[in-house]
């Protein structure tokens, strides 16, 4: 029977992953444009990753935690993980998603990440395919 322990890290592994498809996916319309790579500007692509940083964006001036970071929590609860007995994937992914600043940096931070990938909407608009 798989454990909560294990759930919660893949929550975690999962949380890293929409991490690296937001900042990595503005990388890869940025570099595909350059590149002439018609597929970064595929409309479901831009569109999903729209939403992914305006979802953050909103959520971090609501004051609202990640859903991700609240079922991961619960998750790790229901584990009996009070300490600090973490596993290999935790302690890394962990280090790597949550670093402490005043929530209004995290805030300015996504907003201006929005605003840098609306900018590309402009300059490189989504086309259907």
């Amino acid at each position: 029977m798989l454990s909560y322990r294990f759930f919660a890290d893949a929550v975690l592994v999962v949380h890293l992953g929409v991490i690296v498809f937001v900042i990595g996916g503005l990388l890869l319309i940025l570099a595909g444009n350059a590149l002439r790579w018609r597929w970064v500007n595929g409309l479901w692509y831009r569109l999903v990753h729209l939403l992914a940083i305006a979802f953050v964006a909103i959520q971090a001036w609501l004051g609202a935690n990640c859903p991700l970071t609240t079922l991961e929590s619960w998750l790790r609860v229901r584990a009996g993980s009070a300490g600090y007995g973490k596993s290999f994937i935790e302690h890394w992914v962990q280090w790597l998603v949550y670093y402490e600043a005043p929530p209004w940096v995290f805030a300015l931070a996504y907003t201006l990440f929005a605003l840098l990938v609306l900018a590309c909407w402009w300059r490189f608009p989504p086309r259907r395919s």
